[in-house]
């Protein structure tokens, strides 16, 4: 659906060689009735979920009843009446708090837990204050200097909290995420986030977004100087995920097999470097040993200069 022919975009393209391959989305303002202009074809059919709309007053029900028809439009779902978001799992929500994934948890469906992108949290926020500026360990390993920020593809972008941290550091992040469902989410954070121009930086000139394979989209676009994955790391039984976030995560997108084409292509078409995140004691990606690692209490980043 397109949006207003006035409307100034809020943020740009990722640079692309082939500007008619249909990969990249256009963000514009917000009105009651045009929340996005997109590209034909944007997102991947996600037929198994639905969306809907519970505004908290009278006051916001039609503008987020429009943005679920939109939604809904956009990823070729249902749009459903709220009294019925007990059928579907996953759900895509609108509330006065933005965009949510509801998912029932395992062995209770009675009971939810949500997904939700929230540049703005006291959690973020308290990262980006607290959490070590440059010499933090991803900011050494994508190659953060004094005087010198590195523009970044992150190709596994999954709740954008990495490419924020790395924003919030000076750097100029493009976002790569394949699931049409997490997607979503990272467009409402970001819209939210620019809307309330509450942060230090400027993040629509900071942070773009891509949705699809990043194996095929790293071709399209001009080099970066680094290239950062963060692959879901598969797991055995006796190694379960701890944290109730990633398990939604996994729920949604799996795990992420084809890891090992991606650092391929990765290695190919970076400027300076690739930094893959690996659990503790997880071996190197694809067989292919990085020129050095830097390593936390439970996890490394493993960085492959070019």
């Amino acid at each position: 659906m397109a949006g207003p022919t006035n409307a100034s975009p809020l943020y740009t393209f990722i640079p692309c060689k082939n500007r008619k391959r249909d990969l990249f989305i256009q963000y514009i303002a917000i009105s009651n009735r045009n929340f996005y202009r997109i590209m034909k074809n944007r997102f991947s059919t996600c037929s198994d979920t639905a969306v809907t709309a519970i505004p908290a007053d009278s006051g916001q029900s039609a503008i987020l009843t429009n943005k679920a028809v939109h939604l809904a439009e956009l990823l070729q779902i249902k749009l459903i009446e709220a009294q019925e978001r007990h059928k579907y799992n996953p759900l895509l929500l609108y509330t006065e708090k933005g965009l949510q994934i509801q998912l029932k948890q395992a062995g209770n469906h009675h009971k939810t837990s949500n997904l939700h992108v929230d540049f703005l949290s006291d959690a973020l926020n308290y990262r980006r204050q607290h959490g070590g500026g440059i010499k933090q360990a991803i900011a050494r390993a994508v190659g953060i200097k004094p005087g010198f920020r590195p523009s970044i593809i992150d190709a596994t972008a999954g709740l954008g909290k990495d490419s924020f941290l790395l924003c919030s550091l000076g750097c100029t992040v493009y976002m790569i995420e394949r699931s049409p469902m997490l997607a979503s989410l990272l467009l409402d954070g970001l819209e939210r986030a620019i809307r309330a121009q509450a942060l230090p930086f400027p993040v629509e000139k900071m942070m773009t977004l891509a949705e699809g394979d990043a194996a095929e989209i790293i071709k399209d676009t001009t080099t970066v100087h680094t290239i950062y994955l963060d692959p879901m790391y598969p797991h055995s039984s006796s190694s379960a995920l701890n944290k109730l976030e990633m398990r939604m995560i996994r729920f949604l997108v799996g795990d992420d097999l084809d890891a090992a084409k991606l650092l391929d292509m990765a290695l190919e078409y970076a400027g300076n470097r690739v930094v893959v995140k690996r659990p503790k004691g997880a071996p190197v990606l694809n067989n292919i040993s990085p020129n050095h690692a830097i390593k936390m209490k439970n996890s490394r980043y493993d960085v492959y200069m070019i």
